[in-house]
């Protein structure tokens, strides 16, 4: 009797966290028939993944992954119409709106790595990059030992602030990390020589620079503060119906010509509003990532 006694306690504690986890990863499938919307996660200036332009349109590479994808839906679930619902996602509030159900999808550039993956899913991976800084040209600075006592802005939210303090923690370099809300205040802060450099992905601070007056004043590090790591589009924990459709609608796109298009449309072509051109080829290990996708579980 004792042991039944036991038994019969310990199996409610099993079976309630796996039913809070079952109610809190509501289908987004279903939300999304019952309330005929989809919204999406955009960044307000994160070219040329997700951006607003003066327009007002919500346009990027990850965005027109994104499109693609409510394409998929809308067979899935049989609809002729979707409203699509842009919420504005910065690095300190995406997480919190894919988890709260606020975002379906965030369609951006947020790198996919194991502490993220406790609290929020990723599709397959739609590009790579590692954590670079950019600089002043004129400051002379090239190094991260040439960075040391000097002051280095970063996004707050992101892994990029946390892997530049703990190189800072390491190398004993002593620097004043300065964290912001956005990319945006943090490169201004580089511009106006309020800070030394500027740490971040090094695509995204490559299209900063490009969009520039003059991208010559300015220096992207050689160094990286970490290996090159995947995005992925951004979804909700635990909900492995929408993962699903979500990754077969990537793998028909990046296993097909369409991904060389797509590519070439926002990283080898004149960009809208100012025909900004990254003239960024892509890599191999990219390539390779298309014709053969599968989760990052690293």
């Amino acid at each position: 009797m004792r042991i039944l006694n036991f038994t019969l306690c310990i199996l409610p504690g099993l079976f309630l966290p796996m039913a809070a986890m079952a109610q809190s990863a509501e289908s987004t499938l279903k939300k999304i028939a019952e309330t005929g919307t989809v919204t999406l996660g955009y960044r307000e200036a994160e070219p040329p993944f997700s951006y607003k332009t003066p327009d007002g349109k919500i346009v990027g590479f990850s965005v027109d992954l994104c499109n693609r994808v409510i394409a998929g839906i809308k067979q899935r679930l049989k609809l002729d119409n979707l409203k699509v619902e842009y919420v504005l996602a910065t690095p300190a509030t995406r997480f919190i709106l894919v988890k709260n159900g606020k975002v379906d999808i965030e369609c951006a550039a947020t790198t996919n790595n194991a502490e993220r993956r406790k609290v929020v899913a990723f599709s397959y991976p739609h590009f790579q990059t590692a954590t670079q800084f950019v600089t002043r040209r004129e400051d002379g600075i090239e190094t991260l030992d040439d960075l040391a006592g000097r002051s280095v802005a970063s996004a707050s939210g992101t892994v990029n602030i946390d892997q530049l303090n703990f190189i800072n923690r390491e190398k004993k370099l002593n620097i004043g990390v300065m964290p912001t809300k956005t990319n945006e205040e943090s490169f201004k802060l580089v511009v106006s020589g309020r800070a030394s450099a500027f740490v971040m992905d090094g695509i995204l601070l490559a299209a900063m620079v490009a969009e520039t007056k003059d991208p010559s004043k300015y220096r992207l590090s050689e160094e990286t503060l970490s290996k090159p790591e995947p995005y992925g589009l951004m979804i909700r924990h635990g909900d492995d119906e929408f993962k699903s459709l979500v990754n077969a609608t990537l793998k028909e796109i990046f296993t097909s010509p369409d991904i060389e298009t797509l590519y070439a449309k926002w990283f080898t072509s004149s960009i809208p509003p100012d025909g900004m051109n990254l003239n960024l080829p892509m890599t191999p290990a990219l390539r390779d990532a298309f014709a053969d996708p599968k989760d990052y579980l690293q």
